[in-house]
């Protein structure tokens, strides 16, 4: 048994404890709470469902775009190569004809018009670089040249086919800014050639030739001819300012220093 002043709350004196003020502080402790409470910004509340479904299905988008039409691209490419060679050749000589003619295979083979042209220009490579074909290959021309019509639209696609195929000279290298439509505006071009010709002479200085893309197509511009002075060289490569142009400054190449993007911007490296 328990001895009265024995335990563990011997020697120590209890007070009783008023339950009224008890709850009045803890209402004022509350209440400057609520109070400091007031500069915490509060918190985000959950998304429903749909929000949900709807972030899961554009986030499921943004990753199978651009997948699916790369390969949509890759194989309308094909298959407009395949229409276009195909023809040319004998239904003998087709491997899917073959393959339904031997097993009953009806099968729609995609690439052989490509693999059929690689290997023809190839082979015409070859015969152009050796002393008979050049000289076909001069008669050839020659007999164009006799074609008033022809000849127009020859020379101009031979001297642009030169102009980006050369391998001693740099095309459509480097990206750089000019000031265009006005002072102050800047635009995101392709530096293509130095100027040559009439154009060098005319100026007195030295120039070069600028494409200007539009946006989202870069395939389509304006071609512009600049003092070297008033082109700005950038480090950046053809391809990411390429992406740039398409994504209407969207998606922004990355850099030594991506803090420098604009706010909104996606920084890819």
């Amino acid at each position: 048994m328990t001895q009265p002043g024995s335990g563990p709350l011997s020697g120590r004196s209890l007070v009783p404890v008023d339950a009224s003020a008890y709850v009045k502080g803890r209402n004022k402790e509350q209440a400057r709470l609520m109070q400091l409470g007031d500069d915490i910004p509060p918190r985000p509340a959950r998304p429903g469902l749909l929000a949900r479904l709807r972030n899961n299905f554009l986030t499921g988008l943004i990753v199978i775009a651009p997948i699916g039409l790369t390969f949509w691209l890759i194989w309308s490419v094909i298959g407009w190569f395949d229409g276009w060679v195909l023809p040319f050749i004998p239904l003998s000589y087709r491997p899917d004809i073959w393959l339904l003619q031997r097993f009953g295979l009806d099968l729609d083979i995609r690439g052989i018009g490509v693999g059929i042209f690689l290997l023809f220009t190839l082979l015409v490579g070859m015969l152009a670089k050796g002393l008979i074909g050049r000289s076909i290959l001069r008669y050839a021309e020659n007999l164009v040249q006799t074609m008033p019509v022809v000849r127009s639209v020859y020379s101009g696609l031979k001297q642009i086919a030169e102009t980006i195929l050369a391998q001693d000279q740099s095309s459509f290298e480097t990206a750089c800014l000019i000031e265009y439509p006005r002072k102050g505006i800047w635009a995101l071009g392709f530096v293509s050639t130095s100027a040559k010709g009439e154009v060098a002479a005319r100026a007195g200085i030295p120039m070069v030739s600028v494409f200007l893309p539009t946006t989202p197509n870069p395939t389509s511009g304006f071609l512009l001819f600049l003092p070297e002075d008033d082109v700005i060289i950038l480090d950046m490569s053809v391809e990411d300012a390429a992406k740039l142009v398409i994504s209407a400054g969207l998606v922004y190449p990355g850099s030594k220093d991506p803090e420098n993007a604009p706010q909104g911007a996606t920084v890819v490296e």
